[in-house]
């Protein structure tokens, strides 16, 4: 009987086109991306790449439909309808999703499936905004002589580009693509070329549930080329982009060129604190899987521990216990609580990060080996003992890699815990409510999460300070990045 990961291998033994103007098409020059199994490391996929000339054909499709007011003009509640139905046809497929970022990405089924419900969640989240795009009557405040009535118009910002990540494909696109949609706007979606197979199934199913031919194109490609042509597109308004810091630079340089909106969700270097009152039987476990979640490879990882300094040696045996508890494999296999990394270019680079902790002096505490003699599996790691300068304190290593520092005072825990460039997340553990409300205003980070960490939900923005990005996503603040106003103003 075949297994799990054959079946759904299966569904792609033909290779997967672009989708463009609501049809699949070949790329121009006939390239191919090669899609790899992490777990096995075997080819799974074959899939037509986009470049600079597919982009221009993405993007005059996306400006073709925009221009005919094919989507935009049609009423929020039409909007709604849609979008909708794209949440339960993303329901009704919740099983073939969710095997096929397992198989694309590695992460274990129970995270795959937790997706793609949180995907159709915020397709519903975003369907009920669309009714709420309205402007404001500013008349009474006109200061003129004469009279006037002036209002304002809230109108999609045009052509969007989506560029997202291999850590987590489907999530990360329907964060962006929800908003986007319901704000009106049309879409070229680039996935990255690690995992680009749940994208193309989206969009089929997106066009299924009555989204227009031309309003959202999927564009598979590699960021130096694909990525780069719409970083620098003259007809795309707006980039909202996933990934790495130093990427983000090179968007924000390109996108000078039309001086196009964007909007960044970076890396992250994020402290976990617990202290020595914290409910220890949710921050030990909490603590770990602040970092190990999908094998360490999520910007939000709080992968620096700071223990105040009386619970340091019970948190660090506790979290090195979880991590010893942790089943690494397949993510298909039952039980399975982490999954592989991305690639073999992942892994030995997280590899070299253990390695650069050893040799400045650091403690591994559990961990620092590979797991299996198949697949780009290492096993959790913890660290003590760093220096404040260590590589591995500095770096974002998107790892199954922590670093537990104590701290005795909070103004000491502050001003280290501050002590990166990266400002996306922050977690604290304590039972108490005048600890946690003072640090939390103190902590440079767009996200703090409180005895408990990565909590997400549609109405709350998410996005980071310093070089963790701009912008935000989700909430009311992920909408108006797909917005403009209009001022109108009427001499009476």
């Amino acid at each position: 009987m075949p297994t799990l990961a054959t079946q759904t291998a299966q569904r792609f033994t033909t290779r997967q086109l672009l989708l463009i103007d609501g049809e699949r098409v070949d790329s121009i020059d006939g390239g191919t991306i090669e899609v790899i199994d992490p777990a096995t490391e075997r080819v799974i996929a074959h899939v037509a790449e986009a470049r600079a000339a597919d982009i221009d054909r993405a993007v005059a499709a996306a400006r073709k439909s925009f221009a005919d007011a094919r989507w935009r003009g049609l009423t929020g509640d039409a909007r709604a309808r849609v979008l909708l139905r794209f949440a339960e046809l993303i329901e009704a497929h919740a099983e073939e999703l969710a095997h096929i970022d397992t198989l694309d990405n590695g992460m274990p089924l129970y995270m795959s499936r937790g997706a793609v419900a949180g995907a159709a969640l915020q397709l519903r989240a975003f369907a009920g905004a669309t009714t709420r795009i309205v402007g404001r009557a500013v008349s009474n405040a006109i200061s003129l002589p004469g009279e006037y009535h002036a209002y304002t118009r809230r109108e999609p910002v045009g052509v969007v580009g989506l560029i997202t990540p291999w850590n987590g494909p489907l999530p990360t696109l329907i964060t962006k693509l929800a908003p986007a949609l319901a704000s009106g706007c049309s879409l070229v979606v680039k996935p990255s070329e690690i995992t680009p197979l749940s994208a193309l199934r989206v969009g089929e199913l997106a066009l299924e549930a009555g989204v227009p031919a031309g309003v959202l194109n999927v564009v598979p490609g590699v960021g130096g080329d694909a990525g780069a042509a719409m970083a620098n597109h003259g007809d795309i308004n707006k980039i909202s982009f996933t990934g790495s810091t130093a990427v983000g630079k090179e968007l924000v340089r390109a996108s000078a060129g039309n001086l196009k909106r964007i909007t960044l969700e970076l890396g992250g270097k994020s402290p976990c604190i617990v202290f020595d009152d914290a409910d220890m039987a949710k921050a030990i476990p909490g603590a770990a899987m602040s970092v190990f979640m999908n094998s360490g490879q999520a910007c939000i990882a709080g992968s620096r521990l700071f223990v105040e300094r009386k619970a340091f040696d019970k948190v660090v045996d506790g979290v090195a216990q979880v991590a010893k508890n942790l089943k690494v494999g397949n993510g298909f296999e039952e039980g399975i609580d982490l999954g592989p990394l991305i690639s073999a270019r992942q892994r030995d680079r997280v590899a070299s990060y253990i390695e650069a902790g050893r040799k400045e002096g650091g403690e591994v505490v559990t961990g620092g080996d590979s797991a299996g003699t198949s697949g780009f599996f290492l096993n959790p790691t913890v660290f003590a003992n760093v220096g404040r300068d260590a590589t591995i304190m500095r770096e974002e290593i998107f790892g199954p890699v922590i670093v537990a520092t104590p701290f005795d005072d909070v103004e000491e825990l502050v001003e280290v815990a501050n002590d990166t460039s990266y400002g996306l997340a922050a977690g604290i553990f304590s039972t108490n409510v005048n600890t946690v409300h003072k640090l939390a205003a103190r902590l440079e980070a767009g996200n703090v999460y409180v005895n408990g960490y990565a909590m997400f939900d549609p109405t709350m923005p998410f996005g980071g300070m310093k070089q963790s990005g701009w912008g935000r996503e989700l909430g009311e603040e992920g909408m108006d990045a797909f917005l403009e106003t209009k001022s109108v103003w009427l001499a009476l």
